[in-house]
């Protein structure tokens, strides 16, 4: 009984977190023409550690401005600095979450 409630709650929970994800930044990222994946990819390597890196995009999130941002010049030039996010810190910790164990290599690569 004590498995399946915690079962239960870890599913609830990265729903949860899942879903501020997918609801926030891959709707709004399928609108641009790089994938998703390729911005965590501009992170890793400029930032290459999960707390930099995490550091990074939320306070990019939070105050989005050129300096900043990892994309080239001509990718700002043609689609300009994204919006400030609106997402609660809380919220932005969770998607950030979601996003680096979608695509961290870590781990993965053999």
């Amino acid at each position: 009984m004590v498995k399946r409630i915690v079962l239960l709650s870890l599913l609830v929970w990265s729903s949860i977190d899942a879903s501020v994800y997918e609801g926030n930044c891959v709707q709004c990222h399928q609108r641009l023409p790089v994938s998703i994946d390729k911005y965590f990819y501009k992170y890793l390597l400029i930032y290459s550690s999960e707390r930099d890196m995490k550091h990074a995009i939320i306070n990019y999130l939070k105050v989005p401005v050129k300096e900043t941002t990892v994309m080239s010049e001509s990718f700002i030039s043609r689609f300009g600095v994204k919006q400030k996010s609106e997402l609660s810190e809380k919220e932005l910790g969770e998607a950030v979450d979601v996003y680096w164990e979608k695509y961290k290599v870590f781990g993965k690569l053999k």
